[in-house]
């Protein structure tokens, strides 16, 4: 199918478009945009800044990809955003572009669902495989690792890392790191158990989900101490690659200020 463009969208010449993409009425596509093949641009969305779009992507009314961030302290400035391929981001999302403070861009990377009204601001990674539910915001610098999955009306505080395989419940209020294979809650939300659902979706062994339960039981129920809990794990036999990822992902978090290990980078 070759590319489609409605007579009523604007495009910039400068634009680079794949093959086989289709753009909508009403979109707006700036001059440093490059869309990526068999991406599709339903109608009313806008791309502005330096935005390249990966391939199969699928983009649905009211989304804006690029615009400037929504800092206070911003002065301009040549930022980017990256998207990956197959992502579905649906109506009103917005994704600001990153800002010098940072890496100076944005990333998404493969087969996200971003739902409806999502805020993605400035300078945050969202790894593969990722589910934002509707009107989850995430503040400037947040990053998601594979497979998380955010509820709705969440919100991310800036600088605040998402582990893997990790669930944060709706209406959650995220101020500190989520750790990998938790499921977290609340306001202030906290790992208030183990994902277990996610996990075993995904194949994940019992021995691995028990040994996990286990060391969320020692740090969070019984408050052992990340260090003596690591002790009892290992003389259990229960300190998997998998639990060894948990303390490693803890041990950087309290390396950060206010419970959040990326804050070392906007320290520096």
């Amino acid at each position: 199918m070759p590319t489609s463009i409605a007579n009523n969208a604007v495009v910039d010449p400068s634009a680079q478009i794949g093959d086989e993409v289709e753009i909508g009425p009403f979109c707006v596509i700036g001059p440093d945009v490059k869309i990526g093949d068999g991406t599709r641009l339903d109608n009313s969305v806008t791309l502005c800044g330096h935005v390249h779009l990966g391939q199969r992507n699928h983009l649905y009314p009211g989304v804006v990809i690029g615009a400037e961030p929504q800092d206070l302290s911003f002065r301009g400035g040549g930022g980017s955003v990256v998207v990956g391929d197959h992502n579905v981001i649906r109506e009103s999302v917005t994704i600001n572009r990153g800002s010098e403070k940072d890496r100076n861009v944005t990333r998404v990377g493969n087969r996200c669902y971003l739902m409806a009204g999502c805020h993605v601001a400035h300078d945050c990674m969202i790894d593969d495989h990722v589910v934002i539910a509707n009107s989850t915001m995430l503040g400037g610098h947040v990053h998601v690792h594979e497979h998380a999955t955010l509820s709705g009306l969440v919100g991310i505080h800036h600088f605040t890392t998402i582990g893997r395989y990790s669930f944060v419940a709706g209406m959650s209020r995220v101020r500190h790191d989520v750790p990998p294979f938790m499921l977290a809650e609340g306001s202030p939300s906290r790992p208030r158990c183990v994902n277990v659902v996610a996990l075993k979706r995904k194949d994940f062994s019992s021995a691995v989900i028990k040994a996990l339960s286990e060391a969320h039981r020692l740090i969070y129920r019984s408050k052992v101490g990340v260090d003596q809990a690591r002790e009892l794990l290992r003389g259990n036999g229960q300190f998997l690659p998998h639990v060894n990822e948990l303390f490693d992902f803890i041990d950087h978090q309290q390396e950060g200020r206010h419970g959040r290990a990326r804050e070392l980078r906007s320290a520096a």
